[in-house]
C-alpha cells in the first residue's frame, strides 16, 4: 500500500458488489467459538486485520483456529479460555480487546492485553470498571485507563449495570463475563445498541432475556451457562456497504447495488437518515442469514437535502457519521449531527478529523463539543487529509474525492485493511478513480 491514496473526480459509477463480512459479527463469532465446546464453522468472516488479531488472540487462549477457505473458518473450542503464553496483541481492534477482556475475565487466568499506537490511546475503564465490580482485577503497567492492561480473572459475581451511554462493546463485555459469574447479570441501556452479542449467544445455546423498555432495553443473563459450537453465517457489513453506496449517491449518473447487506434495525440508522435526505435507495431480495435480516441495497445519484439526524439514532450509526458527513457536504442546506460525543473516543477523534478534513476540502463545517454541522454545496477538494491512522476517516474522504472538483488525498491508507481489505479494488471496479 502506498503512503498516500488519491481519489479523483469520476464519471458515473455502476455495478453490483458484495460487502465484506460484518466486522462486529466476525469478532463475536471468533470469541464465542473459542469459549464454546466443540466445533464452530464460520462463513463470510471479515478477513481484515482487526478480526485476524482477534483470531490470533482466541488461539492464544487455547482454541484451535483454522482457515478452511476464503471467508470460511473453523474454531475448535475447548469450553473456556486458559492463560496465554504471551501478551495478547489486539492491533487496532477496539471491539476485539474489549470483548476479549470480558470473555477472559470469567476464567481463572492471567493475561496482558495490548494494541497498536492508536488503540493505546483509547479509554478502557468503561469496560474494566464494570468487570472490576464483578471481581476481575486489573493492573496498568504504563498509564491508568490505557493499554497495556494486565487482567486476573475468575471468581466473578453477577452485577446489575446501568449504562449512562449506550455501548454495545461495554454491554457485550459484561455479558460475556456474566456467562461465568455467580448469579444473574443485567445490563440496562438508555438507548438500544446493536444486539449481535445477544443474538449470537442464543445461537451458541445460551439463554438471554431482553426486556424492551421503549427507548432502551434491559438484558439479563444467568451465570454458569455453557456454550456449544455452531455454524455461523456472517452477512455483509452495513458500515462497509455505506462507502460504495455513498459514492453512488454523490456521483452523477451512478447506480450501484451492494448485495447481502445486514439490515438489523440497530445498524441501519445511516440508511434511514439518507432516505430523509432524499436519497434514492431501494432494498430488494430481503431474506434471513445468520439470524439477521439481509437484503440487497441499490443507490442512485440523488439530489440530497440537509436534515437534523435524530440524537436517539446515534447508537445505530455511530461508525457511519464520517461517511454521512461526506455525503452531507454535497447536500443542499445544513446537516446537523449532535449527541455523538462517542465519536471522539473511536480510533481517533472522528469529529475533529472530519471537521478538519472537510474544511480543507472547502466545506463549511461548525464543530461542537458533542457533534458538528455540515453545510453542503460545491465541494472544491484539492486537499491532503490527515487520517490519524483511522480507516473510516480515510475511506470517507476518498469517497468525497470521487465527486469533488479537485482530487482528494489521504495519508496512512494502509489502515483501511483493518475493516475493508479490497476497498480500493472494489471502488475502482465500479468506475471510481483511486490510486
Amino acid at each position: 500500500m502506498p503512503s498516500q491514496l488519491t481519489a479523483s473526480r469520476s464519471s458515473a459509477l455502476a455495478g453490483q458488489v458484495r460487502a465484506p463480512g460484518d466486522k462486529s459479527m466476525s469478532h463475536r463469532a471468533m470469541i464465542l467459538g473459542g469459549m464454546a465446546s466443540g466445533t464452530t464453522d464460520v462463513e463470510g468472516l471479515l478477513e481484515g486485520d482487526d478480526v485476524l488479531a482477534t483470531a490470533r488472540a482466541v488461539e492464544a487462549f487455547g482454541a484451535k483456529v483454522q482457515r478452511t477457505g476464503e471467508g470460511t473458518w473453523r474454531i475448535e473450542g475447548a469450553g473456556g479460555f486458559t492463560t496465554p503464553q504471551a501478551v495478547i496483541d489486539c492491533g487496532n481492534a477496539g471491539t476485539g480487546v474489549r470483548l476479549l477482556m470480558g470473555a477472559a475475565a470469567g476464567y481463572p487466568l492471567t493475561a496482558t492485553f495490548d494494541g497498536d499506537a492508536s488503540l493505546r490511546k483509547r479509554p478502557m475503564k468503561r469496560v474494566t470498571g464494570p468487570l472490576a465490580e464483578m471481581g476481575a482485577r486489573f493492573g496498568w503497567p504504563t498509564a491508568e485507563d490505557r493499554l497495556p492492561v494486565a487482567l486476573t480473572g475468575g471468581g466473578l459475581r453477577a452485577i446489575d449495570y446501568v449504562q449512562t451511554v449506550a455501548s454495545a462493546q461495554v454491554k457485550s463485555a459484561i455479558l460475556l463475563a456474566g456467562l461465568n459469574a455467580e448469579g444473574a447479570t443485567t445490563v440496562v441501556e438508555p438507548e438500544k445498541s446493536r444486539d449481535h452479542t445477544e443474538r449470537m449467544l442464543r445461537a451458541f445455546g445460551a439463554e438471554v432475556r431482553v426486556q424492551d423498555r421503549g427507548e432502551g432495553w434491559t438484558v439479563t443473563l444467568e451465570g454458569g451457562q455453557a456454550l456449544t459450537g455452531t455454524a455461523v453465517a456472517v452477512p455483509g457489513d452495513p458500515s462497509s456497504a455505506a462507502f460504495p453506496l455513498a459514492a453512488a449517491l454523490i456521483t452523477p449518473g451512478s447506480a450501484v447495488t451492494v448485495e447481502g447487506v445486514m439490515l438489523n434495525p440497530l445498524r441501519t440508522g445511516l440508511f434511514d437518515t439518507w432516505l430523509e435526505m432524499g436519497a434514492d435507495l431501494t432494498i430488494t431480495n430481503r431474506r434471513q442469514a445468520g439470524g439477521e435480516d439481509v437484503g440487497d441495497i441499490t443507490a442512485r445519484h440523488s439530489a440530497l437535502k440537509g436534515v437534523v439526524a435524530p440524537e436517539a439514532r446515534a447508537a445505530s450509526m455511530i461508525d457511519e457519521y464520517p461517511i454521512l458527513a461526506a455525503t452531507a457536504a454535497f447536500a443542499d442546506g445544513a446537516t446537523v449531527m449532535r449527541g455523538v460525543g462517542e465519536m471522539r473516543v473511536k480510533e481517533s477523534d472522528r469529529i475533529a478529523l472530519m471537521v478538519a478534513g472537510l474544511r480543507a476540502c472547502g466545506v463549511q463545517v461548525e464543530e461542537e463539543p458533542e457533534g458538528f454541522v455540515v453545510t453542503g454545496g460545491p465541494v472544491k477538494g484539492g486537499a491532503i487529509v490527515h487520517t490519524a491512522h483511522d480507516h473510516r476517516i480515510a475511506m470517507s474522504h476518498l469517497v468525497l474525492g470521487l465527486a469533488a472538483e479537485q482530487p482528494v488525498s489521504v495519508d496512512e491508507p494502509g489502515m483501511i485493511a483493518t475493516s475493508f481489505p479490497g476497498f480500493v479494488e472494489m471502488m475502482n471496479g465500479l468506475g471510481g478513480r483511486i490510486a
